[in-house]
């Protein structure tokens, strides 16, 4: 059977040059790893309010989530009033009748960073004040507000797109705007991939959309995201899972330090996938270097959802220190669901300190027996055997040590502080001890990296001799996602011959 897509040499080419940008500093020294938040768009769409806002960051903190790394509150569109007579953007009184400074205060307070949406447009896409045209004066009110984090659009650009330079310019006016505040504000680009912004955002934002807006379906088509390739004319919107991997596939390496592939907002919660779906969804998005930005209403989340949110093994792969995308070395049919989809893949990158991520994906509509061999996960364009191939590999699965449900509705019921490390259970107090759920804000996941701390790891389940395989049963819509990590030992060149 003929394979879509069979060792895209160029992507892995590109991947492995990357190592050598590891050091290479961010244009404005932000998003070193990708950004972890929360955003209101998903579940609320123009539903925002000061309650809401300060509300969910509680509760961000109180279920675990701010301590493993989702630091940004991100307020979408709807908040404003228009302008003053003097051309100053101003909040909806109702909506935030103590003022976004306020609000952003609050935020800092609980250790969290405050994220704002403009476009650049004369209107947002709700149909609000735009920044086209006034990116000094919008940048300097962010600013003085205090926030720390500017999602810009692209609704209503006035015609100003069409080629890579026109809407390059227009995306830096307010790029220079920010950085000429003197206040460090991440710049995530929410341009959905028109003119290809991969090829050019990266000197002047910290991430950019690379697709139309995602919706909450891991594989059905939908009229209104028309492009299933990344040479697309028309964004569109329901961009599904799949279709949103399909399309990144042929440039993850676009993504480093400082500047990262934008797949868009998380839908894991929100009822429209299954729990299989979801771990798929937060997996490649992690491994794919996206930012993650939860997208579902943390105050009402299930015990399932806070596991996938909260689970430190694949979070420690999206903060690598390495910044390497994963890509794709495969990808075959495989048996199609009700609405005609189907496709089986492998995708490996490098991790640091020598480790691989290995992800099998079934898109297909059973489980399946799957198997990636040292020699795919290895591939060169040389097409001989590397060093690699012939060691011995440990394999660490990262969804094995997922947290319980158990578990899961003690913390979100307030009845759990720390995890016993014996039986895995809930324990009283503790926080911030060995037993306690993985803390970055009191270990980096960097630090903890370097320090193999356990919970970063996985479980180990499989050891891969030299010129072996590793091979598993992967769920329907599924995904076994896999650190691996060299065991020492294996043949030497000379026996291999």
């Amino acid at each position: 059977m003929a394979p879509f897509i069979f060792w895209d040499l160029a992507v892995a080419a590109a991947l492995t040059l990357l190592t050598s940008y590891a050091e290479a500093a961010s244009y404005n020294g932000l998003a070193i790893t990708p950004q972890l938040g929360w955003n209101n768009w998903n579940s609320f769409g123009c539903d925002v309010s000061e309650t809401l806002l300060l509300g969910t960051a509680e509760k961000i903190v109180d279920y675990g989530l701010r301590d493993l790394g989702y630091r940004y509150v991100i307020l979408d569109d709807c908040w404003s009033a228009g302008r003053t007579p003097n051309g100053t953007l101003q909040a909806n009184e109702t909506k935030f009748p103590n003022g976004m400074a306020h609000v952003a205060d609050k935020l800092h307070g609980m250790g969290f960073l405050f994220g704002m949406y403009s476009s650049a447009g004369t209107y947002t896409c709700a149909q609000y004040s735009g920044s086209l045209g006034k990116e000094k004066q919008d940048a300097d009110t962010f600013a003085g507000w205090g926030v720390d984090y500017l999602k810009y659009d692209n609704c209503f650009n006035e015609g100003q797109s069409g080629n890579s330079l026109i809407t390059r310019n227009r995306y830096a006016a307010m790029s220079q705007a920010l950085n000429q505040t003197g206040r460090s504000i991440l710049y995530s680009m929410c341009n959905w991939g028109e003119d290809y912004p991969w090829n050019w955002a990266q000197t002047i934002a910290n991430s950019w959309r690379m697709s139309g807006d995602i919706y909450d379906s891991f594989d059905r088509p939908d009229d209104r995201c028309p492009c299933t390739t990344w040479d697309c004319a028309l964004a569109g919107f329901h961009c599904s899972v799949m279709n949103i991997l399909n399309k990144v596939a042929a440039f993850p390496d676009k993504g480093r330090i400082g500047s990262w592939n934008d797949l868009d907002m998380l839908e894991v919660g929100n009822g429209g996938m299954t729990d299989e779906e979801y771990k798929l969804h937060f997996s490649m998005w992690a491994i794919m270097k996206s930012p993650l930005i939860m997208g579902t209403d943390i105050r009402t989340m299930t015990p399932a959802t806070l596991s996938i949110y909260s689970n430190p093994a694949v979070l420690a792969v999206s903060q690598d220190p390495l910044g390497s995308p994963a890509y794709r070395v495969w990808r075959y049919p495989g048996e199609q669901d009700e609405y005609g989809q189907g496709e089986i893949s492998l995708w490996t990158g490098s991790l640091s300190g020598g480790d691989y991520i290995v992800a099998l994906v079934n898109a297909g509509n059973v489980s399946l027996v799957m198997n990636a061999s040292l020699t795919d996960i290895f591939f060169t364009s040389a097409r001989v055997p590397t060093e690699e191939i012939l060691q011995t590999w440990d394999a660490y699965d990262l969804w094995q040590n997922r947290m319980d449900d158990e578990t899961a509705l003690a913390i979100l019921n307030g009845n759990a502080t720390s995890i016993d490390p014996t039986t895995k259970k809930p324990a009283a107090g503790a926080i911030g001890s060995e037993s306690a759920r993985y803390n970055s804000t009191a270990l980096s996941y960097k630090d903890g990296l370097a320090a193999n701390h356990p919970a970063l790891l996985g479980a180990k389940v499989a050891t891969i001799q030299p010129k072996g395989a590793l091979e598993v049963e992967v769920p329907r819509h599924g995904i076994r996602l896999f650190r691996i990590r060299s065991a020492g030992g294996g043949l030497r060149k000379r026996d291999e011959l």
